[in-house]
């Protein structure tokens, strides 16, 4: 395949940045889309150019590093795909192909399509911890939980973190992932204790990071490479309401 990448390119935080062109020869359809951009630095490395920063880790599909909008969809056009999963059959021979880093005021670009997605993690950290003694790890059928908070809590934390929700909201709302990494302990009788003070913490730190809010556009939904479900959206709203009207009743 021969194809024409328009990849945005940026020094530093500070630098405006600009998409640039590069022709691309030689590309195998078998190859995955990140396979494709190591070719790419291969040659400008070899010609003396900086090559493209990109994130990447586990290139499974279960870290959510691979973070980049493929022309105009984030992590590209195959839906439940991320960007480490994706191939190159999804293209065709002669395309031009437009690469850029996710858009959100709370993802600033660090260089090329590299974003700090740290916001996340601070999300994260204000839930706080499950403070529940549970002891040591019984066996999985004896515990008294009903297979359907199971089987919404499992879905719930299949979250990999990986921010195309934000990219894909027109409001650059995380409530996608707040409500899964809300929802996910919440189902459980162990998260059960802290589950209000929860997600009042998680909620304040979402809308102080500069993220916005949920309109039920539901891009993020149809974004979403483990194809999260809007529900929890509903569930979190129905769990901040209730914990915030109790904490005003008890003062």
């Amino acid at each position: 395949m021969n194809l024409t990448l328009h990849i945005w390119r940026q020094k530093s935080r500070t630098d405006a940045g600009k998409l640039v062109s590069y022709p691309l020869g030689g590309i195998s359809t078998d190859m995955s889309f990140l396979e494709m951009l190591d070719t790419l630095n291969e040659k400008l490395i070899h010609e003396g150019q900086e090559p493209v920063a990109f994130d990447h880790d586990c290139r499974e599909g279960i870290c959510g590093s691979c973070s980049m909008v493929i022309n105009g969809l984030a992590h590209g056009p195959e839906r439940g795909t991320t960007t480490c999963q994706l191939h190159m059959r999804s293209f065709r021979d002669g395309d031009h192909i437009y690469i850029e880093p996710w858009r959100a005021a709370a993802f600033p670009v660090m260089k090329d399509l590299v974003c700090d997605r740290s916001a996340f993690d601070r999300i994260i950290q204000s839930g706080g911890f499950v403070s529940v003694n549970t002891g040591g790890a019984p066996d999985g059928n004896s515990l008294p939980i009903a297979k359907v908070d199971a089987d919404r809590a499992m879905d719930a934390a299949e979250c990999i973190g990986c921010g195309a929700c934000v990219a894909a909201c027109p409001n650059a709302s995380a409530m996608l992932f707040l409500s899964a990494k809300v929802s996910h302990l919440a189902q459980m009788p162990q998260g059960d204790t802290e589950r209000k003070s929860r997600v009042r913490s998680m909620v304040a730190t979402h809308d102080r990071e500069g993220f916005g809010h949920c309109t039920n556009i539901n891009e993020c939904e149809a974004a979403c490479p483990k194809e999260i479900s809007v529900e929890h959206i509903a569930q979190l709203n129905r769990d901040f309401i209730a914990s915030t009207v109790n904490a005003v009743v008890n003062g």
